[in-house]
């Protein structure tokens, strides 16, 4: 395994199962996620994802969840819809049955918020637990300077919707770019979910069924190294729309100390100092896929 790759790619991915396309029952997600924790790949491996209303049912999954690998507790990113006040009151109850079981099944390491007017945004800070990550999702069609004001209000992070079930969902490579640009300027760390399936870009049908439509999709790979070259304050938008759309792995030189695009590197502690500090993760309904296609370009 090169360093470089690693540095990148460090738990950089949040397991989205019951989510399309994979849309997995919550016992699947919940088994696969536990097998996933206990394999070589666990370093690529961050929180389970599930929507608030949901966690109950995962407590009893656990409960009855048969040679579990880790008897550590689940690291969860706990996803908060419009109706967030009314969940929030609900979890309280959760959070009593979790602190009595011992050892505790489940630990919210970050919030995800569905959108919301900007001007909400610091309603909602004001009634989360301090301490633990909160993502608001910003929709591309909206304004995003006014989302930039209210997340450094409160010092909380942008979600980007990169893809769906519709190539509309898919924003384009400017879109992206100028997004992840934009907040990297101001500092603001991000977090990516949905249609980041593979590692480089790719015509890809958007589920598993035969007759599934066709989206270009964007490469988790290219978006990581985007992050970390922005991070860094050096690309401009014409590179960075450029190096999102790279689709061969042989513009990129990973050794164990850097990895070179064209004229340009990025050091392991540049790629550590982003992933820490600006690009967090990616929400993908599969563990499995991202791994397949890094075995084969030859990177695992």
């Amino acid at each position: 395994m090169l360093t470089s790759l690693k540095s990148l790619l460090q738990s950089i991915v949040d397991y989205a199962g019951l989510f399309p396309p994979a849309q997995l029952s919550l016992a699947e997600a919940v088994s696969i996620y536990d097998q996933a924790q206990a394999s070589s790949h666990r370093w690529m491996l961050d929180r389970f994802v599930i929507p608030a209303p949901r966690l109950p049912e995962l407590l009893e999954a656990l409960a009855t969840l048969a040679d579990r690998q880790s008897s550590s507790p689940w690291s969860l990113s706990v996803i908060l819809s419009p109706n967030w006040a009314a969940e929030l009151v609900q979890l309280q109850t959760i959070n009593s049955l979790v602190a009595a079981t011992s050892p505790p099944q489940i630990a919210i390491k970050a919030w995800e918020i569905a959108p919301l007017p900007p001007t909400e945004i610091p309603q909602v800070c004001q009634c989360l637990p301090p301490g633990i990550p909160a993502f608001f999702e910003i929709p591309f069609q909206a304004g995003l300077e006014v989302y930039i004001d209210a997340l450094r209000q409160t010092r909380t992070a942008a979600k980007l919707r990169t893809g769906g079930m519709t190539q509309a969902a898919f924003p384009d490579s400017s879109q992206l770019s100028q997004r992840i640009l934009t907040l990297a300027e101001a500092q603001i760390p991000f977090k990516a979910t949905a249609g980041l399936h593979h590692p480089l870009p790719s015509k890809s049908p958007l589920t598993d069924q035969a007759n599934s439509p066709i989206a270009n999709m964007h490469g988790f790979l290219n978006v990581a190294l985007l992050a970390a070259f922005a991070n860094q304050q050096q690309i401009s938008v014409e590179e960075a729309i450029a190096l999102l759309e790279v689709s061969t792995i042989e513009q990129f030189d990973f050794t164990d100390t850097q990895v070179t695009w064209h004229d340009r590197a990025l050091t392991v502690t540049e790629m550590m100092h982003t992933r820490q500090q600006f690009f967090h993760s990616f929400g993908s309904c599969s563990f499995q896929d991202p791994l397949t296609d890094l075995h084969t370009l030859g990177l695992l």
